[in-house]
């Protein structure tokens, strides 16, 4: 069985994005209270999104399963207060679910969190146990900057955060760490933002002891890590200068990556610096790079073809990023019953 960790419904019917925007002309008026409404979006044009993207690029690129959440870009918690991001990320999770229900075989659920600027991660609480024990996501993406690109709230590393942790490992769900759209001008959002908040991430958990504190708690840092497998000499010799204990003791017990890395020599890297229980295999497909890589002929984003051409892994490592290390890393995976089929 071959999962992807890392996949975002970027193909949703227009109907959220059209809710999405009169929401945010109605926040403008301040005579109005912020009110949810409803999504009018049917089965059909659920399914009509997914069977010649989604599930087409599945069967093509032989993955049998997608650990799914809202796209990221869209999380855009910069937009509005915490009651807006309420709402609009309790439509984006519902409609995952429904992706979940149609296709229970093909997709799991994670959250996206109602986070927004300077508003304490303890709010978003309830709309995790919710879409964990109500609607059965096996995870969460979390967003270490709000602001967008300002980074205007603590670290990741920080008290601010704890209560939130409390409940992840509480549940036993692990957090990919995704920023979302950058409304700072100075980072493309896809280009720069992502791999600064990847890289930014790690730094933050290599200076802290957060993980004596959660010793359970689990992140998978996405697009290969951004620059940290480049210069993981660079982190390994901060732990020394910093008296902390070697990488693999300090980190690597709650610290995954993911293989969103769009070419050979990338993945390449990432396979001889990370330990291999370490990496989860991803794509981000109909994602944020979607085209033809002329070198190859090949999409960009069809990941698996670098997993099988690295020549060191053997069987035993490749099916250790196809499907152990996403198994052991979200754990809820088996009470959903989506891993008992091949």
């Amino acid at each position: 069985m071959i999962i992807d960790c890392h996949g975002h419904y970027t193909t949703a019917p227009k109907a959220l994005e059209g809710w999405r925007k009169r929401q945010i002309a109605a926040l403008s008026d301040k005579s109005h209270a912020p009110a949810k409404g409803t999504l009018a979006i049917s089965d059909d044009e659920i399914r009509d999104s997914l069977e010649n993207t989604q599930l087409r690029l599945q069967r093509e690129r032989g993955t049998d399963l997608t650990i799914f959440s809202p796209r990221a870009s869209g999380m855009s918690h910069h937009i509005g207060d915490a009651t807006a991001s309420q709402h609009w990320s309790e439509h984006c999770n519902d409609l995952v679910h429904r992706v979940c229900t149609l296709y229970p075989r093909n997709f799991a659920g994670v959250c996206q969190l109602p986070q927004s600027p300077g508003v304490p991660p303890a709010n978003c609480i309830g709309e995790l146990e919710r879409c964990i024990t109500e609607l059965g996501f096996v995870g969460c993406n979390l967003n270490p900057d709000p602001s967008g690109g300002y980074w205007t709230d603590p670290p990741l590393t920080d008290r601010w955060w704890y209560p939130l942790y409390e409940k992840m490992a509480e549940l036993d769900v692990p957090a990919m760490v995704h920023v979302s759209a950058s409304c700072n001008p100075a980072f493309h959002f896809t280009g720069a933002h992502y791999i600064n908040g990847d890289t930014t991430a790690f730094m933050q958990f290599l200076t802290s002891d957060l993980f004596k504190d959660f010793p359970t708690l689990k992140f998978i840092i996405p697009h290969g890590g951004g620059a940290v497998p480049y210069h993981w000499g660079r982190y390994r010799g901060l732990a020394q200068d910093m008296k902390k204990a070697p990488l693999p003791e300090l980190l690597l017990k709650n610290v995954f990556f993911d293989t969103c890395v769009y070419h050979l020599p990338g993945i390449e890297l990432l396979t001889r610096v990370i330990p291999v229980e370490n990496i989860l295999f991803a794509s981000e497909m109909v994602g944020a790079v979607r085209g033809i890589d002329p070198e190859t002929g090949q999409p960009y984003d069809d990941t698996k073809r670098y997993i099988e051409a690295v020549s060191w892994l053997g069987a035993e490592e490749r099916q250790q990023i196809f499907e152990g290390n996403a198994r052991r890393v979200f754990s809820r995976l088996q009470a959903t019953g989506r891993t008992a089929f091949a």
